[in-house]
């Protein structure tokens, strides 16, 4: 299906969040994108609201709309969230996951351990990650784990750009892959929990502590 308008607006903007081009508490007004986008006031209002469902928007009485924060409180509130979710789509995916599955699996993380670029590296992290929990088939669940993981990807970009990125494997993901395999769905729920919290380690306030886990 093709996206609206507005969600073509939505998604060029969070793009530009995400990656670092739009700083936390920056303003955005209304008139200024839908005259960028070649657009009337209303699908650049749409935008808006799905960037603030999506987190990457806050509206400030008196201020408007703006960039929403990274600091030490948002970061952990992302991470509570995404933890308790995707744990549980993992629990209700594990039962149904097959070899077809398995195979997109493997292919995210085979592109992640190819990856020579950060931009390359997030982006085999969010398929490994959407591939992991997809067999749940319960997409309202799926659409808020996409939603959580920009802004987790907003986190990886944000730190990365400090402390540089080496391409590497991810030790984590095999270990959640191979206890699937095994069919040890609590040992790969428990393993998923740890990796995702441990993004909350590897930053402080907000700024990076070194290079951050494959997540």
């Amino acid at each position: 299906m093709a996206e609206t308008v507005a969600e073509r607006i939505a998604r060029i903007i969070g793009e530009r969040i995400v990656a670092g081009e739009l700083a936390a508490g920056s303003p955005l007004r209304q008139d200024r994108v839908a005259e960028e986008f070649e657009a009337s006031h209303v699908p650049a209002r749409e935008a808006f609201q799905l960037l603030r469902a999506r987190g990457l928007l806050v509206n400030e009485p008196r201020r408007g709309m703006r960039v929403a924060p990274m600091d030490k409180a948002s970061i952990q509130e992302t991470v509570e969230i995404r933890a308790s979710l995707e744990t549980l789509a993992l629990r209700l995916a594990a039962p149904k996951m097959n070899a077809a599955a398995f195979e997109r699996i493997e292919l995210a993380l085979a592109a992640g351990d190819r990856a020579t670029t950060i931009v390359e590296w997030e982006q085999a992290n969010r398929n490994f990650h959407r591939e992991l929990v997809s067999p749940c088939r319960m997409p309202r669940l799926l659409n808020m784990l996409d939603d959580l993981q920009l802004a987790n990807s907003r986190i990886i970009f944000s730190a990365t750009r400090s402390a540089g990125w080496r391409p590497g494997s991810s030790h984590a993901h095999r270990q959640i892959v191979d206890a699937l395999k095994k069919r040890d769905i609590q040992g790969a729920v428990s393993l998923l929990d740890a990796h995702i919290r441990g993004l909350e380690r590897a930053t402080n306030d907000g700024r990076p502590t070194g290079k951050p886990a494959f997540r």
